[in-house]
C-alpha cells in the first residue's frame, strides 16, 4: 500500500517526486565529471582535469560572463548513473522538471556566488539540449504532446518582438485597491469585483500597464530542409514560440536544431462560447536553439554587426571559445603553413569531380570572399561589396550542377534554386498574411534568405526576363528594393551568387560568342566576376583519366587515397570560418602598384594594331581586388601581396580567354560580354550600313520594295547576309532618319527614302 505522505510529494498526473528530483539534480551538478561520460567510450584517455567537477567550472564561466542561462547537455545527464531516471522524467514531463531544475540551480549558484548580481526574484534558467531522439517534423504526433522533443529545420519566418504579459497589475478606480494576477496557461483572469472588503464595487478594476510585468516573445516558423523532405512531397512546417533571451537568436535562412516542449492547444469555434474544436493547434515552446553545423560554414560576420543578444548567446556548454578552441586553432595554423595549401584546398572542393582545377580555385576563393568596405555612416550595408559572383557555362554532363550542390552543402545560409522554378518574388520577397495577426507581412525570398551566404542558381538561362531583372540590383548594390501592398522597404541581399547555364542548343557552338550561345543579357553577364566556359572536348588522354576516375568510384575496392590529398570536410569548414572571421587583409603598396600596372597594360593591349578593342574594364579591376583579398585570406595573411595579385590576374585572364574570345578574330574582346557585339562585329556592321546607304543614294527610285533591295544588297556584298541582319541595318537607317519602312512581312515591306 502506498504511503500517503509519499503520495503527496508527487506532482499530480506524473511520477515526479519533487524532493527526489531536486536532490538528484543537485547531486548531478555538484559531482558530474567528464570522466563519467568517457568511461563507456573505447580508447578514451581520461586526464586529471576530466575528473574535476564539470559544472563547477561552467558556473564560474557563467558568473564571469554575467550569463544566467545554463545549457544542459542531456547526454551528460544520462551518462551520470544516479541521474538517469531524472533524464527520463525530463523528456516525459519537461513542464514539471525544468522549473525544479531552475530552482535547484539558483540555490547552488547563490551558495557559490553570494555576491552575484542575480536580479531579485529572478532565477537561473536551465536550457536542455542534445536529447537522444531527434524527431523529423513530419514524425511529430499526438503522443509527443507535452514532451521534450528536438527537431531540425530551416527558419523561414520570424515575427517582430511581441510583449507577453506575465503578471498583470489591476487597480480599482474607486478605492485605489490593487491586485496582481499571474498568467495562467496564456490567460489573464481580470477581476470583476474589487477585492477590498470595504469597496466590493463591480467592474471597477483597471489594468495599469506600466506596473505589469512583460517578457519578450517571438513567433517563428521552422520548415523541413530539402534533404529531409521525401521525394514528391512538400516540406512540413511547425510554429515556434520563443521567449526572453532566445528572441532574435536566429534569422530567417538559418539552419537550426531546436529543443522544446511540443504543445497542443484547443481552438475556440467562437470567442464568446466555451465550445472548442476537436482538432488542436500545435506549436513548440522553445527552450534551446542550436545553430551550429560542423559541416557548414559560419555566417560572414564582416557584413555588419549582429545584435548584442545574438552575440551573447551560447549554444552549448563548452567552456572554451565558442568559435575556435586552442587545439583547433593549432590545427588550422598548421594547415595554413603548408606550401601546397592552395592546391590541397581546391582539390577538397567536390573531390568526386575530376579536373576543373581553375573552376575549383575560383569557387574556393568565392567561399573565402573579399573584404567588405563600409561607409562611416552605415555599418550594415557594404559600400563596396566583397562577395564574388561566378557563372559556369558549358555543355551538359560536365558536373556543373554537382559542383553547385557541393557548394550549397557548405554554404552557411545557402539556398539552392532552379531558374525554371523560380519567380521574381520567390527570389526577392513576397507579401502574405500573418496567420497570427492577419496583417500583411513580407516573406523573404531565396536571395534574402541567403544573406551572408551563397545562393546557388541552377539552369540560370531558363529564367524569365522579369525574374532576371531583379538580379541586376542584387549583384551590384546587394540590396532589394520592395514596394508592395503599402510596404516600402529595402532588404539586404549581401550574398554571393554561383550560377550555371547551358547553351541554347544544348551544345556550345564555337563559331558563336558566349552571349549568342547562352540566353542571357550581356549587362547581367558583365556583373559576374568570373565566367567559366566548361566544354566537353574529346581527348584520348583526358577521357581515359576521367573514365578511370568514374569507374573507380563504383568499384568495391577503391584505390587508397592518402590523407594529405584532401582536407577533411570539418577541418575545411573550420579553416574557412577562421579566415573569414579573423583575417582582414589590406592591400600593400606593392600589390596596389601591381594591380595598377596590370590594368593599364591590359587597356593598352586593346589598342594595338590600330584597333580600339576593350579588353578590360573597371569591373574586372574590382574583381581582381576581391580575388586578391580572398587569396590573401586563404593564406591567413593580413596583407595582400604581389603573389595574390598575380594569382587573381591569372584567374581573371583564364576566365576571359574562354568566355570573351571573339571566334572570328581569335582576340580577347570584352564587348562580347558587356554588349553582346564584338568590336570587329560592330565595325563590319557599320561598313554594311554605309554600303546600304550608299546603294540607296545611288538608286534613282524613291520607293523600293524590300525583296528587291535585299537581293541587290546581298549580290554586291562579299559575305552572306541573312534577313535578320538586313532588317537590323534597316532599323539603324530608320533611327538616323534616312528611310521609312512600312509593311509587316518582309515580302510586302516598302522602303521610302526621306527628303527625296
Amino acid at each position: 500500500m502506498t504511503d500517503p505522505v509519499e503520495t503527496r510529494k508527487l506532482i499530480w498526473g506524473t511520477t515526479v517526486n519533487i524532493e527526489s528530483s531536486m536532490a538528484m539534480f543537485r547531486d548531478f551538478i555538484l559531482n558530474f565529471t567528464i570522466a563519467h561520460k568517457l568511461e563507456g567510450t573505447a580508447d578514451a584517455v581520461i586526464t586529471d582535469a576530466d575528473r574535476m567537477p564539470f559544472y563547477d567550472r561552467l558556473l564560474r564561466h557563467l558568473n564571469t560572463n554575467d550569463v544566467h542561462d545554463m545549457n544542459l547537455d542531456c547526454t551528460n545527464l544520462e551518462a551520470y548513473p544516479p541521474a538517469r531516471r531524472l533524464y527520463q522524467q525530463l523528456v516525459r514531463y519537461p513542464q514539471e522538471i525544468i522549473p525544479l531544475m531552475d530552482h535547484t540551480l539558483t540555490d547552488i549558484y547563490l551558495e557559490k556566488f553570494e555576491d552575484s548580481d542575480l536580479p531579485m526574484g529572478s532565477t537561473m534558467r536551465v536550457r536542455p539540449f542534445n536529447i537522444q531522439r531527434t524527431v523529423n517534423l513530419r514524425e511529430l504526433n499526438p503522443s509527443d504532446i507535452d514532451q521534450l522533443v528536438t527537431i531540425k529545420g530551416l527558419l523561414i519566418r520570424s515575427s517582430p518582438v511581441l510583449p507577453d504579459l506575465k503578471d498583470a497589475f489591476f487597480r480599482c478606480t474607486s478605492c485605489d485597491c490593487s491586485v496582481e494576477v499571474n498568467n495562467d496557461r496564456g490567460q489573464i483572469r481580470e477581476p470583476t469585483v474589487c477585492p477590498s472588503n470595504e469597496c466590493k464595487m463591480k467592474n471597477s478594476m483597471q489594468l495599469i500597464h506600466n506596473r505589469c510585468l512583460f517578457s519578450d516573445k517571438q513567433i517563428c516558423r521552422l520548415q523541413e530542409t530539402p534533404d529531409q523532405t521525401p521525394d514528391g512531397q512538400t516540406p512540413y512546417t511547425v510554429s515556434l514560440c520563443v521567449y526572453d533571451d532566445l528572441v532574435d537568436v536566429g534569422k530567417p535562412g538559418d539552419r537550426m536544431e531546436v529543443t522544446g516542449i511540443f504543445r497542443g492547444v484547443p481552438v475556440r469555434t467562437n470567442p464568446r462560447r466555451r465550445s472548442v474544436k476537436a482538432l488542436f493547434k500545435t506549436y513548440l515552446d522553445v527552450v534551446h536553439i542550436k545553430r551550429t553545423d560542423k559541416k557548414r560554414l559560419g555566417v560572414d560576420k564582416s557584413i555588419g554587426a549582429e545584435n548584442d543578444m545574438e552575440n551573447s548567446f551560447e549554444e552549448t556548454d563548452d567552456i572554451q571559445d565558442q568559435d575556435v578552441s586552442d587545439n583547433t586553432e593549432e590545427e588550422i595554423l598548421k594547415l595554413g603553413s603548408r606550401t601546397d595549401l592552395y592546391e590541397i584546398l581546391s582539390r577538397s572542393i567536390a573531390p568526386s569531380i575530376f579536373g576543373m582545377e581553375d573552376v575549383k580555385k575560383g569557387t574556393l576563393l568565392q567561399l573565402f570572399g573579399g573584404a567588405h568596405k563600409f561607409s562611416k555612416s552605415n555599418k550594415s550595408t557594404p559600400r563596396i561589396r566583397g562577395d564574388i559572383n561566378i557563372l559556369l557555362v558549358g555543355d551538359p554532363g560536365v558536373s556543373k550542377s554537382q559542383l553547385l550542390s557541393y557548394v550549397h552543402k557548405l554554404a552557411p545560409r545557402g539556398i539552392y534554386t532552379s531558374g525554371k522554378g523560380s519567380s521574381a518574388v520567390g527570389l526577392t520577397a513576397y507579401v502574405t498574411r500573418d496567420p497570427e495577426t492577419r496583417q500583411l507581412v513580407l516573406e523573404s525570398g531565396a536571395l534574402v534568405l541567403s544573406d551572408g551566404g551563397i545562393c546557388c542558381i541552377d539552369e540560370f538561362d531558363k529564367m524569365s526576363d522579369h525574374t532576371r531583372s531583379v538580379l541586376h540590383e542584387v549583384m551590384e548594390q546587394q540590396t532589394i528594393s520592395v514596394a508592395k501592398a503599402g510596404i516600402i522597404t529595402t532588404l539586404n541581399a549581401r550574398t554571393s551568387i554561383l550560377a550555371c547555364a547551358n547553351p541554347i542548343n544544348s551544345k556550345f557552338d564555337p563559331n558563336l560568342s558566349v552571349p549568342e550561345n547562352v540566353n542571357l543579357p550581356p549587362p547581367l553577364m558583365s556583373r559576374f566576376d568570373l565566367l567559366y566556359l566548361i566544354l566537353d572536348k574529346p581527348s584520348e588522354r583526358d577521357d581515359r583519366r576521367l573514365a578511370q576516375h568514374l569507374v573507380s568510384m563504383y568499384l568495391h575496392v577503391r584505390p587508397d587515397i592518402s590523407k594529405t590529398d584532401f582536407v577533411p570536410l570539418e577541418l575545411f569548414t573550420k579553416y574557412i570560418n577562421y579566415a573569414k572571421n579573423r583575417i582582414e587583409p589590406r592591400i600593400t603598396e606593392e600589390a596596389g602598384q601591381a594591380l595598377l600596372n596590370f590594368y593599364v597594360s591590359m587597356r593598352k593591349s586593346g589598342s594595338h594594331g590600330g584597333s580600339n578593342v576593350v579588353v578590360f574594364t573597371t569591373r574586372q579591376l574590382e574583381s581582381m581586388i576581391r580575388l586578391s583579398e580572398a587569396h590573401a585570406k586563404m593564406r591567413l595573411s593580413v596583407t595582400v601581396d604581389r603573389q595574390d595579385v598575380e594569382e587573381a590576374n591569372r584567374l581573371v585572364l583564364s576566365a576571359l580567354q574562354t568566355a570573351a574570345i571573339d571566334p572570328r578574330t581569335g582576340r580577347l574582346d570584352l564587348d562580347l560580354v558587356t554588349t553582346g557585339i564584338s568590336a570587329w562585329g560592330r565595325k563590319v556592321h557599320d561598313q554594311k550600313r554605309s554600303a546600304l546607304r550608299l546603294m540607296l543614294q545611288e538608286s534613282e527610285k524613291s520607293v523600293l520594295a524590300w525583296p528587291e533591295t535585299y537581293r541587290l544588297f546581298t549580290e554586291q556584298s562579299d559575305e552572306k547576309i541573312n534577313e535578320t541582319e538586313f532588317n537590323n541595318i534597316l532599323r539603324d537607317l530608320i533611327d538616323e532618319g534616312y528611310i521609312h519602312v512600312s509593311g509587316r512581312n518582309n515580302t510586302n515591306k516598302i522602303i521610302r527614302k526621306l527628303g527625296v
